[in-house]
C-alpha cells in the first residue's frame, strides 16, 4: 500500500497509519473489521480539503463505514442555521465522504442503527461515545480515533495494534463500588447521565468497574453513561459486573489483580455531581433538547408516554437518526409527536451547528453529553434534569424538576 499499489489515496492514507503507529509505539498492525467516521463533520476546510483529496485520488473504504453526524440536517436543510460559504463546504465535506463509500448514516449512534461489532472484534470508530459504547457494551475493541485517522484506517483497513486492541490493557484497575446507593436512584435513567460525568471527571483515562449496580441495565442506561463519561474526560472503557460482556464477574474483570484504588459511592457525591451539570439556577428556559447520543426508538416512547398527549409551550428538540425517523414514520408517532411540540432534528445535533435561533440563553437537557459541551458550543447555560423534568419543563413553560429520587 505504501508503494502505491492500492492508488494514490491508500498510499496516502498509509502513510499515516503507519507514522501514527509509530509515534504510539505499536510493533505491528492490525486488521479492522470496521470504521465509524467522525470526520464528516464540518470545522474548517483543512476537513474538506482533506477529504476531497482523498476522493480526487481515487479513494474507496475497503471496510464497512458508517458516518457520524454532519453539519447538516440534509432532510429538514431549513432547520440549519448555518450561512454560506459554511453551509456549502459542510454539504461538500458530507458528499464527500459519501463519494469515498461510506455509508449515509449520520448517526453518533451506530451501534443502534444496526452496526454492532462482535466480542473481541477489531475496529477503527471515532466519536467518543460510539467508542466507549463499542468498547465496553459491545466488547468490541478499538481507540479513541480521531478526524483524519478515522478515514485513513478505513482506506487501508488497518490500524495500530495498540492501546485497547490488546488485551492487556483492556482489564479495569479501579473498582467503583456503587452498593451505597439507592435502588430506587439506580432504577432512574438520569442517574447514568451523572455517574458517566462523575466517572470522566475522577478517573481520567483510566478503565474502571462498576459494582453494586443492577443485574440488568438498559442499553439506553450504559449509553448515556458512557458519553457522559467520555465527553467529561477520556474514558474509553469501562465494565459493569454482571452486565458488560468482559466482567461476568469482579474478579474478571480486574484481571484477578486486586484493584489499585476502591472508591465508594456515596449519594452526597453523586448529588454534588448532577448539581455540577447546571451552570445557572434560572428557571426560565429558551430551549429545551434532548438526543447526545441519538434519540434511540425506547426513548422517544418513554417521551411520548410522559407527555402523555399534552402540548408544549418551550418545543422539545429531539436530535435523531435517519435509522429511527424510518421506525418512528412506521410505528404512526410522527403525528404525535409534532402534536406535542416534540421537533425532530436528525443527521446532526444542536450542539455541533447552528440551530437555536439566539446565540445565548438556557438550555435544558437531560444528556449528560450536551450538558458539557452546550456553553461553550452553543452559548447557552444549562440546566439539567431526568427526561421526566424535560417534559413537565416543556409543558409549563418554566423549569419543573422532580428530587424525589435524589432524596
Amino acid at each position: 500500500m505504501l508503494d502505491g499499489c492500492g492508488g494514490e489515496a491508500v498510499a496516502m492514507a498509509m502513510r499515516i497509519v503507519t507514522e501514527m503507529g509509530r509515534v504510539q509505539g505499536a510493533a505491528e498492525l492490525v486488521d479492522v473489521n470496521s470504521a465509524h467516521i467522525d470526520s464528516c463533520l464540518y470545522h474548517g476546510l483543512s476537513g474538506v480539503e482533506f477529504a476531497e483529496r482523498l476522493v480526487a485520488r481515487g479513494g474507496r473504504v475497503s471496510i464497512p463505514s458508517s458516518l457520524n453526524v454532519g453539519a447538516l440536517d440534509l432532510l429538514h436543510p431549513e432547520k440549519v442555521r448555518l450561512k454560506d460559504p459554511e453551509r456549502d463546504y459542510a454539504r461538500r465535506l458530507m458528499n464527500a465522504y459519501v463519494a469515498l463509500g461510506c455509508i449515509p448514516t449520520w448517526t453518533c449512534a451506530p451501534y443502534q442503527a444496526g452496526y454492532r461489532p462482535g466480542l473481541g472484534e477489531n475496529i477503527a470508530w471515532a466519536e467518543s461515545n460510539a467508542v466507549v459504547f463499542a468498547n465496553s457494551v459491545l466488547g468490541a475493541r478499538t481507540n479513541r480515533y480521531g478526524d483524519f485517522m478515522d478515514i485513513c484506517c478505513a482506506l487501508t483497513g488497518k490500524a495500530p495494534l495498540t492501546g485497547l486492541h490488546l488485551t492487556q490493557n483492556r482489564f479495569a484497575t479501579i473498582e467503583i463500588n456503587t452498593s451505597g446507593l439507592s435502588d430506587k436512584l439506580k432504577r432512574t435513567d438520569v442517574f447514568y447521565a451523572v455517574l458517566g460525568s462523575w466517572l470522566g471527571r475522577n478517573i481520567g483515562s483510566e478503565i474502571a468497574v462498576f459494582s453494586g449496580l443492577p443485574g440488568v441495565v438498559t442499553e439506553d442506561q450504559l449509553k448515556s453513561l458512557g458519553a457522559s463519561a467520555a465527553s467529561s474526560g477520556g474514558v474509553a472503557l469501562f465494565h459493569v459486573t454482571g452486565v458488560t460482556p468482559e466482567a461476568e464477574t469482579l474478579e474478571k474483570a480486574l484481571n484477578h489483580q486486586p484493584a489499585k484504588q476502591v472508591i465508594h459511592l456515596t449519594a452526597a457525591l453523586i448529588a454534588t455531581e448532577r448539581d455540577r451539570l447546571s451552570t445557572t439556577k434560572s428557571s426560565h428556559l429558551d430551549a429545551i433538547a434532548v438526543g447526545s447520543p441519538h434519540f434511540s426508538v425506547q426513548e422517544f416512547q418513554q417521551l411520548l408516554q410522559l407527555l402523555d398527549g399534552r402540548k408544549c409551550r418551550i418545543p422539545i428538540i429531539a436530535c435523531t437518526g435517519r435509522h429511527v425517523l424510518e421506525e418512528l414514520e412506521q410505528r404512526n408517532w410522527l403525528a404525535s409527536l409534532s402534536q406535542a411540540g416534540v421537533d425532530l432534528l436528525v443527521d446532526t445535533c444542536v450542539v455541533v451547528t447552528r440551530v437555536f435561533p439566539k446565540t445565548s440563553g438556557v438550555l435544558m437537557t437531560n444528556s449528560g453529553k450536551f450538558a458539557h459541551y452546550s456553553p461553550s458550543l452553543t452559548g447557552h447555560d444549562v440546566v439539567f434534569g431526568s427526561l421526566e423534568d424535560c417534559a413537565n419543563s416543556a409543558i409549563a413553560g418554566r423549569l419543573v424538576r422532580a428530587e424525589s429520587s435524589w432524596v
